[in-house]
């Protein structure tokens, strides 16, 4: 998978306008599921909640369309530039360590295709667990991750174990050959500096969310 930081020939860019580029491209995908072929930044970026001249900006790192007057950009094009540019031209397999209830829900769902990654088998050490399959992907033991990973040169890891597995899970991951890891353990993990890590704290998000919502005076 080719992503922004694999990719030399598009400018250095930052990660809050790496953040706004799968935004364009939903915004972007909607627009030409209705029919339209053009579009202008000042429509872009009423609908992502910034400044035109930012979505021109952040364009520009990552596609030749320049835009037509009184038309805009091409909308088809920048659509594949976007993808491009994020490497969802280009699937990704990966794999889960961890099917319990979160696990088995990434295992199904195959939205994540439309964003370049395929997950295609998961991981675990319980005997009711192993053996079952979700559309078809077979949840294997632990003990068989390095192989696979192995002979199918796979690079993405996700983590959905507890806290207490989790370190001993992406010391595993990291000793079979993948290179970055998507952790949804509440747990602070370590990893090699060669090794991509992003942590997802789900209890924070929540308490967050909750902590806003107590401001509103929605209680």
């Amino acid at each position: 998978m080719k992503n922004a930081a694999e990719n030399k020939e598009v400018k250095e860019i930052s990660k809050a306008t790496l953040g706004r580029m799968p935004l364009y491209l939903h915004f972007l995908q909607e627009e030409n599921s209705k029919g339209a072929q053009y579009i202008s930044s000042t429509v872009i970026a009423q609908n992502i909640s910034v400044s035109s001249v930012l979505v021109r900006k952040d364009l520009a790192l990552v596609s030749s369309e320049a835009g037509r007057p009184r038309l805009g950009f091409a909308i088809s094009r920048l659509i594949v530039d976007i993808e491009k540019f994020l490497g969802y031209d280009n699937l990704s397999e990966a794999i889960i360590v961890g099917a319990g209830g979160l696990g088995r829900a990434f295992l199904g769902y195959e939205g994540f295709k439309n964003n370049g990654l395929n997950i295609v088998a998961a991981f675990d050490v319980s005997e009711k667990l192993i053996g079952k399959k979700v559309l078809d992907k077979e949840i294997l033991p632990i003990s068989a991750m390095e192989a696979f990973v192995r002979e199918r040169n796979i690079r993405i890891g996700i983590i959905t174990v507890p806290k207490t597995a989790a370190q001993e899970v992406l010391n595993k991951m990291v000793e079979a050959g993948i290179k970055a890891i998507w952790n949804f353990a509440p747990a602070p993990l370590r990893a090699p500096k060669e090794v991509v890590l992003k942590t997802e704290d789900l209890a924070a998000s929540l308490a967050m969310l909750a902590g806003k919502l107590y401001k509103t005076g929605e209680r």
